[in-house]
């Protein structure tokens, strides 16, 4: 019996599931490379988890294979490869031979069954066989040699694994696909048995044989299904076995590692741009594949735990004299204004960082350093705003020490916010995503060290044992990161300013805005949540009224069959299932029809308000300070927009009663005002400047109402002649043309035939061809370059501009629009914010408190109302140099809704 083990790695069903699961990442020049990245990080980890002494990656071949000739229909269903993935087929190969990892691919052979012979084999001379899958049809392999290993989970599955997952031993595991049947493959099953009854029968019988030899004694429609299905049932099962004895040309002691293909790898990963593996290769000047493979070719880093005095005070001495550290904080809580402090990790090189628990709390910790000394002696680095300190959202970690009475200044650079500055679009921006994307490192994840779901514990309860190289890697590996993303940002001077000028910035008045929240009127919006109540019990009865019927107005699948199967009201939007829509784009269309799902919809909206609003505010009022604190997120939208939660404030109607009356409960304090300030028309100003078209130019320089004057230009009508409805019909036609609206919603928005809306939508660009000329030339744009830029310099990045589906294809043509205006906007607001508020700090009476859209909420003193309004609208209005004036509105009131 051999102690050598054989790790084989179903390489297709990775690539696939690396293309769906991870970030869609491209290179400079716009390759995809997401799945490839995913395929080779997975590699990597592989092998250096296992060691194993004979590995192969295993792809499926292009063409038929043994099943297709058995079953012409097998697979039909599956779409063909996406052409993002399709295009990192080839180089992921090359990069996988380069590394080392027998590849096999054999035609006319499936995956599975070339994983199915050798692991056999290997079983066969006494091997340990690990099999790295995503597929459960693999299942039917496990055996006391055999495991599967799932390395997007680490998940293991043994025999036991395979009974607790499928509830089925692996020898049963064929019978049970062959009940059950596989869409996705489009193998037939027994209809109507699932998982559920595939167990149950094969617990009852023992095996598909003798399910099948005691078919009449299984009664009802169920019985009558599998009798139906034994024809085909030796079929189904033939194409669900894996072939176990099929010509690999392939022996085991083939699948060793050979030595990398050191110029052919840093060629690769210099053109997809792996720049962390990269840089390994590169300082290792490494020529074995085991080498390049390991994590640990970059010594592991040094994770300090810092209990004593002398300890503390020797770090104190190094991060004085460092020209930048990376800070980070644990805490109790996620709410910025609860947290307390744990304790503080940093680093001031990479390859080297401390933890200094402070109050972790649980039997047998260990002593440790007094929180409020701690935090005195770090008071004179972390306060002094010339000394330069890094982290990853530093906003939050700037609101927590100001619960411990510090105030961190000095916040020269955020890894959050410089991968989002480099591509908003690429992938998510927290901490494990960004070091996996450009590090290659698995980060240690908080579940990893303080558990999941309900057996989660707090940070403090956690040893500290496992705490401490948590929390010094995320100082560690920020500082890494910068080190990675800051030359990148600095080659790009837009980016650079973007980054420095706008970003950066506004993170110390973005924590001051949430810090300093708005008080809310609770009574008055418990009040409203009862007259809510009172008004959808109306619209509820008068929907029972129209339908004829009592039904859940809260649910799709009541409403579904009233409107279509009793009503036969027209089916004009699908699920991907097939069923009737009863989503809000497929009711508003009926609604123009139709008195129910109108009234569907009013319920709706006002059971959100409730929900969302007038429910829960008063739940989030803070105890201590009696206001309401949102968290702004700075990466999350791609056009540059800010977007905020725990309350939204993005998403409060204005134009409703009821969205006014919730905006009556924000409010200012006794002897204050709040104060409003919203840009006006600020996206059609900034067509008019990008675009240079003379008509749009003209209108707004002269001060004219844009719509009255595009209502003019379009209906061929003076200008003191528009109607209201003329005027309607042009707003619709400025806003919907940018946002790439076609006739047919123009049409349906306005309510009038597409004929009709395509004559408006031609008109239009007759008079304004500046427009047109403009989105022709940015979408061009947007092809040659794979990405768009605001008037600032700020990039969004378009994958999918020459995607060959249409449907992809033409919402990023229409994001290359709409993009450089939307970004140009959010741009232009976070500009003003970080002026006002600069403005602020030299004058008394006044402090920034939200920011919505394209608004600034101030709470004033009323004694310094006309100082203020005058200079807040001062200074937004010359935020931006456009060819076109800026203006500003400005409001105020004792509430939201009265400032406007």
């Amino acid at each position: 019996m051999s102690d050598k083990t054989l790790v084989l790695v179903d390489g297709s069903s990775y690539l696939y599931r690396a293309f769906h699961a991870l970030p869609a990442l491209t290179n400079s020049k716009h390759h995809p490379t997401g799945a490839m990245h995913g395929v080779i990080a997975m590699l990597r980890k592989l092998h250096q988890t296992y060691a194993p002494d004979y590995f192969a990656t295993v792809f499926d071949p292009r063409g038929p294979t043994l099943r297709d000739a058995w079953y012409p229909a097998y697979k039909a269903n599956r779409p063909s490869m996406p052409d993002e993935l399709a295009q990192q087929v080839a180089p992921l190969h090359a990069m996988i031979r380069a590394l080392g990892f027998p590849l096999l691919q054999i035609d006319g052979v499936e995956a599975d069954d070339v994983i199915g012979t050798l692991a056999e084999q290997a079983s066969a001379q006494g091997l340990r066989v690990v099999i790295s899958t995503g597929d459960k049809d693999l299942a039917q392999l496990v055996n006391d040699r055999i495991t599967l290993v799932n390395t997007m989970d680490d998940s293991v599955l043994d025999s036991a694994g395979v009974k607790a997952k499928f509830g089925v031993e692996p020898g049963q595991i064929v019978d049970y696909l062959t009940l059950v049947g596989d869409s996705v493959d489009n193998i037939p099953g027994v209809p109507k048995v699932g998982p559920k009854t595939a167990v149950k029968w094969l617990a009852e019988f023992g095996s598909l044989d003798q399910i099948i030899a005691q078919a009449d004694t299984i009664t009802g429609k169920i019985g009558e299904n599998l009798r139906d299905a034994l024809d085909q049932v030796p079929l189904s099962r033939k194409l669900v076995t894996i072939v176990r004895d099929v010509d690999t040309g392939t022996r085991i002691e083939d699948l060793v590692m050979r030595p990398a293909d050191q110029e052919q790898l840093i060629e690769l990963y210099r053109e997809y741009e792996f720049s962390t593996w990269l840089k390994e290769l590169e300082k290792q000047g490494v020529n074995t594949a085991a080498a390049v493979i390991d994590d640990g070719a970059r010594p592991p880093a040094e994770y300090e735990t810092v209990l004593e005095q002398e300890h503390f005070d020797a770090w104190l001495a190094e991060l004085r004299t460092a020209a930048c550290f990376a800070f980070d904080t644990e805490t109790t809580s996620l709410d910025y204004m609860q947290a307390r402090i744990v304790g503080v990790s940093f680093a001031a090189a990479p390859g080297r960082a401390a933890y200094v628990p402070l109050a972790h709390d649980y039997p047998g910790v260990p002593t440790q350093l007094d929180t409020g000394r701690v935090l005195e002696a770090l008071r004179p680095l972390l306060e002094d705003a010339q000394r330069q300190k890094l982290g990853h959202n530093l906003k939050y970690d700037r609101n927590v020490l100001r619960n411990h009475g510090l105030v961190l200044r000095g916040i020269a650079h955020d890894t959050m916010l410089e991968s989002y500055v480099l591509n908003s679009t690429a992938a998510r921006h927290d901490f494990d995503s960004v070091a996996l994307k450009y590090l290659g490192h698995h980060t240690i994840h908080y579940e990893d060290v303080a558990g999941k779901g309900a057996k989660q514990i707090g940070f403090a309860e956690v040893a500290l044992e496992e705490a401490a190289p948590y929390a010094a890697e995320d100082a560690e590996v920020c500082l890494r990161l910068h080190h990675v993303l800051s030359p990148q940002i600095e080659s790009c001077p837009g980016l650079s300013a973007v980054y420095h000028e706008i970003e950066i910035p506004l993170v110390p008045v973005l924590a001051d805005m949430e810090r300093r929240g708005v008080y809310i009127d609770a009574r008055m919006l418990l009040e409203q949540s009862a007259e809510l109540d009172h008004r959808m019990a109306e619209i509820e009865a008068a929907a029972h009224d129209a339908a004829g019927q009592v039904f859940n107005i809260g649910s799709p699948k009541q409403i579904q069959a009233i409107l279509f199967d009793k009503l036969g009201l027209p089916v004009l939007q699908k699920t991907p299932k097939g069923q009737p829509s009863t989503a809000e784009a497929a009711l508003q269309e009926l609604a123009h029809d139709f008195d129910l799902p109108r009234l569907i919809l009013d319920y709706r909206g006002l059971s959100k308000l409730k929900s969302t609003y007038t429910d829960k505010l008063p739940l989030q009022i803070d105890p201590d300070t009696g206001r309401v604190h949102t968290s702004y997120h700075q990466a999350v939208a791609a056009t540059g927009r800010l977007s905020s939660s725990d309350p939204n404030l993005q998403n409060i109607p204005i134009r409703s009663a009821e969205g006014r009356r919730i905006r009556q409960a924000f409010v200012a304090p006794p002897g204050k005002l709040l104060l409003a300030a919203d840009y006006s028309q600020i996206e059609l100003r900034i067509m008019a400047h990008l675009s240079g078209d003379a008509g749009l130019m003209d209108a707004f320089q002269r001060g004219l109402d844009v719509h009255r004057a595009t209502a003019a230009e379009v209906f061929a009508t003076a200008l003191d002649e528009v109607s209201d409805e003329q005027r309607r019909a042009a707003k619709a036609i400025n806003f919907g043309l940018i946002y790439g609206m076609s006739a047919f919603g123009l049409a349906r928005q306005l309510g009038i035939e597409r004929g009709a809306a395509q004559q408006y939508i031609d008109r239009y660009f007759e008079r304004y061809p500046g427009v047109r000329r403009y989105m022709d030339q940015i979408r061009e744009t947007a092809r040659d370059q794979g990405y768009v830029e605001t008037v600032f310099g700020r990039r969004l990045y378009l994958p999918d501009i020459k995607a060959r589906n249409a449907q992809l294809r033409q919402y990023a043509e229409r994001t290359a629009i709409n993009a450089p205006m939307q970004g140009t906007a959010a741009d232009i607001i976070k500009r003003a914010m970080i002026d006002v508020d600069r403005w602020l700090g030299t004058t008394r009476g006044g402090e920034l408190i939200m920011q919505v859209h394209d608004e600034l909420v101030l709470e004033i003193d009323a004694a310094a109302l006309d100082i203020i309004a005058r200079n807040v609208r001062r200074i937004m209005e010359s935020a931006a140099a456009l060819a076109v004036p800026l203006t500003v509105d400005v409001g105020h009131g004792a509430n939201w809704d009265e400032a406007h």
